[in-house]
């Protein structure tokens, strides 16, 4: 069981004040509400290259409120935003590359993702240089500071999604996450990864307890279990997970990704179903 001390818990509570003066859409607790959940097409790639629609018709029918996407799948903005329309679905966040944030980019991304319906700009990874010694983290947080002031005039979020190499150590302990969130402005979201920063050997809940109010998103991917485990049927402690999402996190969107399985639209339909049997959707 994790324990917070009473330093820990005014020092978040400092935070959260802080990101409460900011005034930034979208960080308002969700305590007393129940989050939405999408879907991470990265999970069903093959099925969305073959069938896009069909997929997220059937995304739909499953009973997830959104997607996230990673590749459009040579639709444009409207197509895409037509088809989510279609069917009841939102665009819950897009996956979008390191380049196309910086200033040559940034407009027309956001331009992009308005048309979505998407004010979630969350790059999936970064170059190697980015990562590679704390320095390193230090001038990468600096640039994501600077893009998610400009992109949060038009009311949008940049942020960084988790992958287990981001939890590994450098020499002095920390880890390229600590310095990357520790550094960066609080408008520049995290997007965790349960399943990749347990695989990278980091902790989740240590990671959300040490950054209140910066998971806008969440991706809810399971580890351990049995191979290809879909969530709920693995090791991640979601009781605590959802708690601190629910209460401190300002989570407004769970996302699942699960990446494993031989039938994907199976594996993702039965990560809603173990995620309504644990009273989230």
């Amino acid at each position: 069981m994790h324990v917070i001390s009473r330093r820990n818990w005014l020092k978040q509570s400092a935070t959260l004040a802080a990101l409460a003066a900011l005034d930034v859409p979208g960080r308002a607790r969700a305590a007393g509400r129940r989050i939405p959940i999408g879907l991470q097409l990265y999970s069903v790639r093959r099925e969305c290259a073959q069938d896009l629609p069909g997929v997220i018709a059937a995304v739909a029918k499953m009973g997830y409120k959104g997607v996230e996407f990673a590749g459009y799948h040579n639709r444009s903005a409207k197509e895409l935003r037509q088809l989510l329309d279609d069917h009841g679905l939102v665009c819950c966040g897009t996956h979008t590359g390191w380049a196309t944030i910086q200033d040559e980019q940034l407009a027309a991304t956001m331009d992009f993702n308005q048309t979505l319906g998407n004010p979630y700009l969350v790059v999936p990874s970064l170059p190697k240089e980015r990562l590679a010694t704390v320095e390193a983290c230090r001038e990468t947080s600096a640039v994501f500071s600077r893009q998610a002031e400009k992109a949060a005039e038009r009311k949008m979020h940049i942020g960084y999604h988790a992958h287990g190499s981001d939890f590994r150590k450098f020499e002095d302990g920390s880890t390229p996450w600590d310095v990357i969130f520790s550094n960066a402005s609080l408008k520049v979201i995290m997007q965790l990864d349960t399943g990749n920063c347990l695989g990278g050997g980091g902790d989740p809940v240590a990671v959300l307890e040490k950054f209140p109010g910066r998971s806008l998103t969440i991706h809810l991917k399971e580890h351990g279990g049995p191979r290809g485990a879909p969530v709920g049927e693995g090791q991640v402690p979601w009781a605590r997970i959802f708690e601190l999402c629910e209460t401190t996190g300002g989570t407004q969107w769970y996302i699942v990704e699960h990446e494993s399985g031989e039938t994907p639209l199976e594996s993702v339909r039965r990560c809603l179903e173990n995620l309504k049997k644990m009273g989230k959707a």
